[in-house]
């Protein structure tokens, strides 16, 4: 696909070894920092992370404000691994990713010095990887998670698992752990809208390769990346983790349709109000390179 191509390889090259002059630096940095359990550990990703913003040419536009509480159980749509960095540059916590993760060369090994939470996302181990959960936020850690499962092309929002929902039932200083909704959208190429066609240019999911896709991501220009903190909750506000699932990812569902549409999205109802109506969902776009046969869930 022609869209699909589009890209300065000049420009990617130029990003990439400003990419790694940063970055491997700074990994033996955080090692050390991980190791010997300091506060440096939970700050330097956000400062990383932030200076990577630029590099890759990513505008980061918030709407809403991120709770003060802490520790805090923040979840989000998934579109790709662009997720982390945007995301990691404006909170200060770790995330929680499928134990694949873990073995990827280079990115897993990122993902250890963010103290990524790696799970095993089968039935049998639910309650271990809520126990893995629970015990970060109970050390008093942030962690975003991605409910969804896996990553999508963006055009969507997927069904939220409902009992990946399990660890809001975590208490912290006799209460339970707030629980934030985020949407994000890669909404802007260049000042101009990202359709449907072109949102694939960000979206990492089915059977698409990692290393051609960054250096896609690398080449492009100037990108608009859409962040909605949405009031958060407690799973005391709901009868269930169901129907907690069901009200974030409704949320999460408005800001990302609006945020795709360049609206300012409405105040959100409480819980227990009747949420606005969530627009119609496109069907997925076809594309020559990605599949559905492999999850690129983190």
């Amino acid at each position: 696909m022609a869209t699909m191509r589009m890209g300065s390889p000049l420009l990617a090259l130029t990003r990439l070894v400003i990419y790694l002059s940063i970055t491997l630096p700074l990994m033996p940095v955080q090692a050390l920092a991980v190791a010997f359990n300091m506060r440096l550990a939970r700050s330097l990703p956000v400062f990383y992370h932030r200076r990577c913003l630029p590099i890759l040419g990513f505008q980061v536009q918030t709407e809403g404000e991120r709770t003060t509480d802490q520790p805090v159980l923040y979840v989000c749509n998934h579109t790709s691994y662009l997720d982390i960095i945007v995301l990691g540059s404006l909170i200060p916590g770790s995330f929680v990713a499928k134990s694949e993760v873990k073995s990827w060369p280079f990115f897993g090994w990122l993902a250890q010095l963010q103290r990524t939470v790696f799970v095993i996302r089968r039935g049998s181990k639910a309650g271990k990887q809520r126990d893995s959960i629970a015990e970060r936020l109970q050390e008093g850690g942030n962690l975003v998670l991605f409910p969804e499962g896996t990553s999508n092309d963006g055009n969507r929002t997927l069904p939220f698992k409902s009992a990946l929902f399990a660890a809001a039932d975590t208490q912290v200083n006799g209460k339970k752990v707030s629980v934030q909704p985020i949407s994000i959208s890669y909404a802007r190429l260049n000042g101009i809208p990202v359709g449907r066609t072109l949102r694939p240019l960000f979206a990492w999911y089915g059977d698409m390769d990692l290393a051609p896709h960054l250096w896609r991501v690398l080449g492009l220009g100037a990108v608009t990346v859409v962040v909605h903190f949405h009031p958060p909750v407690t799973l005391d506000d709901f009868a269930s983790r169901k129907d907690m699932a069901e009200y974030c990812q409704r949320q999460v569902a408005l800001g990302v349709a609006a945020a795709n549409a360049g609206r300012t999205m409405t105040a959100l109802p409480a819980p227990g109000a009747t949420p606005p109506e969530t627009p119609p969902q496109p069907p997925a776009e076809p594309h020559a390179e990605a599949g559905t046969g492999s999850s690129k869930a983190a």
